[in-house]
């Protein structure tokens, strides 16, 4: 099929299945034309948990369609391409959480929500990028295991000097590799340019930019901005969302591809809707557990 046809049957279907497809910023410009809605972390966790919709498929990576099906236990939930992982999620485990649990036995636990739905269910709260510095003044402790971003716990960290953050050590490989001599280069190429980076991003790119932000913070600043040109240190496919919501405007991508991001592509959409197939499950066990870690941080985010 063209893509003209593989859009036309993916459409169809969504109608006639009373699917919803949700789309992470990285996707490609592609599965942008076929989203019901795109967004951040927290945005899709909301829209997932708002939906009327009877199937999801998450164009995405694991945690984010676990995520979602732990929020609507009673809907289908598919992730079109089941090996499409993160590797900063895989950087903790229960067991090694555990351990450090009881090695901090006053410590409450906030989990980024890149990570695994087990992970979720050792934790008290989950947090987003662009909540991670709210949700952990909120608690009452003092003491915070912050799980699996070291780069976003550090940032958390310099946010609030009073709380003890316990770092763990894991990052995005994709935010890890963008070096200063690329932002400095840049910076020269484009004096007048604004830098924005990712809270995943190193401390020395941090300390470069001029707005720390998560990628839906990144959006919202650019529209708001009288600024025309912007350096974007994140994931490319952030410039995608970018380009389509805003006008005359310029974007330079600082940051590379991730390339579990990339697996999902219209053809294996199109597949799990037909088929049925990619469905993502949780031992009710754990999605009890992580429910209520992803439910409170919804509910401290209103507050």
């Amino acid at each position: 099929m063209n893509f003209a046809e593989l859009k036309s049957r993916i459409s169809e279907l969504k109608r006639v299945k009373n699917a919803i497809i949700l789309a992470h910023n990285y996707q490609l410009p592609e599965i942008y034309d076929v989203a019901d809605f795109v967004g951040d972390s927290f945005e899709l966790a909301i829209r997932a948990r708002e939906t009327d919709a009877e199937v999801i498929v998450f164009a995405g990576v694991k945690f984010m369609a676990e995520s979602a099906k732990i929020l609507n236990p009673q809907k289908k939930v598919s992730l079109p391409d089941l090996t499409a992982g993160c590797p900063l999620a895989d950087f903790a485990t229960v067991e090694k959480l555990r351990e450090r649990k009881k090695e901090f036995s006053n410590a409450a636990v906030v989990a980024y929500i890149n990570s695994s739905a087990a992970v979720k269910a050792e934790s008290d709260v989950c947090c987003t990028s662009a909540n991670a510095v709210e949700i952990c003044r909120k608690l009452p402790a003092q003491q915070i295991i912050f799980v699996p971003d070291r780069n976003l716990g550090e940032w958390v960290a310099e946010q609030l000097p009073k709380k003890k953050i316990i770092l763990w050590e894991g990052h995005c490989y994709v935010h890890s590799k963008i070096s200063v001599e690329k932002v400095e280069t840049a910076k020269k190429l484009h004096p007048q340019a604004i830098v924005l980076a990712h809270p995943e991003c190193p401390r020395e790119i941090r300390e470069l930019a001029d707005e720390v932000l998560g990628t839906g913070g990144m959006l919202n600043f650019v529209k708001n901005s009288k600024t025309a040109a912007f350096l974007i240190a994140t994931e490319s496919g952030m410039l995608e969302r970018l380009n389509r919501e805003t006008h005359g405007k310029k974007f330079f991508a600082l940051g590379g591809e991730c390339l579990t991001m990339k697996k999902i592509t219209l053809p294996k959409i199109l597949h799990s809707l037909e088929n049925g197939e990619s469905e993502i499950e949780v031992e009710a066990a754990v999605a009890e557990k992580a429910r209520e870690s992803l439910e409170r941080m919804i509910e401290l985010t209103k507050k």
